[in-house]
């Protein structure tokens, strides 16, 4: 694959530059038409911007690249990157689409001395692959929209004392819309949901069959995460609205299931099962089996004679 240049924007100026549209009225946010955003040329780039942005895009005449995943903006999508993330565009060529839709671009100076300076990064989905995009209906769109021409007649307003406190308070309110969409579609999506709980099933059950369990210990919520091609945040998002259970509280029900059947099966003593099951310390193992099942391993095995 031929080498792809990689465009870093530090200051949201340098973007507006780079997409041949006028200097943004403010250095820390931008409300971007992107009716008014001139076409990129055909093929690949890469860029980096050093701001948050999120984006309600349709007929996109290109393929977003975002982690691992492709994404195509036939639909109404929405999606969140937060500053330093790889994002990597393929444009078709020779398409007659007119792309529409809005961009906002924050730079964190913005939010200085702000509650939304600590609370953004509380936002699970500006950590997800592009294949978790929100998709939004047409109802959610209006919805995300007018708060978007909200945030852009402010920004074009006249900068005053309010300024900041008006643009915050509709970011948030864009943010927590967002948030209840993303739940929803959480739910919605259950068949999706399902075949991931399968997937991760799959993985633990031949992670514990190998010698990984011994040699390793317990696989970590970021090592299953990325063998299952998704975010740790999608990750325990979706196996909470199917089991109300965080990924590490699953891989420890998966630990001890496989645990009690070592006891129950197997004549190995306490200690060789803990190490089996990768704990360095037999009390250590002995202590997360009787939390989950309020019996010893001992008193466990015990029962069954």
């Amino acid at each position: 694959m031929p080498n792809v240049q990689l465009h870093r924007f530090k200051t949201i100026g340098e973007f507006h530059k780079f997409r041949r549209l006028p200097k943004p009225e403010h250095p820390l946010i931008s409300v971007i038409n992107l009716e008014d955003v001139k076409e990129l040329p055909g093929g690949e780039l890469s860029m980096v911007k050093d701001f948050y942005s999120i984006a309600l895009k349709r007929n996109f005449n290109a393929k977003i690249k975002y982690g691992q995943q492709h994404y195509d903006f036939d639909d109404g999508i929405m999606f969140f990157m937060s500053p330093g993330q790889v994002l990597r565009i393929e444009v078709e060529k020779d398409t007659q689409s007119k792309q529409s839709g809005w961009m906002l671009l924050i730079h964190p100076d913005f939010l200085w001395n702000t509650t939304l300076a600590k609370t953004i990064k509380q936002y699970e989905y500006f950590n997800y692959a592009v294949h978790e995009a929100l998709l939004v209906s047409e109802k959610e769109e209006t919805i995300i929209a007018g708060i978007m021409q909200g945030i852009q007649h402010e920004y074009h307003a006249n900068i005053d004392k309010f300024s900041q406190d008006i643009i915050i308070a509709q970011v948030e309110l864009l943010l927590n819309y967002s948030d209840r969409f993303y739940n929803r579609q959480f739910i919605t999506r259950k068949i999706s949901n399902h075949q991931l709980l399968d997937r991760l099933e799959d993985t633990l059950t031949a992670y514990f069959n190998s010698s990984a369990l011994a040699t390793r210990g317990l696989p970590t919520v970021a090592y299953i995460a990325e063998t299952l091609n998704v975010s740790p945040g999608y990750l325990s998002g979706s196996l909470k609205t199917l089991t109300g259970k965080s990924t590490q509280q699953h891989l420890h029900d998966s630990l001890i299931e496989l645990a009690k059947e070592k006891l129950s099966t197997t004549g190995l003593s306490v200690s060789e099962i803990a190490y089996q099951l990768g704990f360095e310390h037999p009390q250590s193992f002995s202590k997360l089996f009787k939390t989950k099942t309020k019996v010893s391993p001992l008193e466990f095995r015990q029962s069954f004679n």
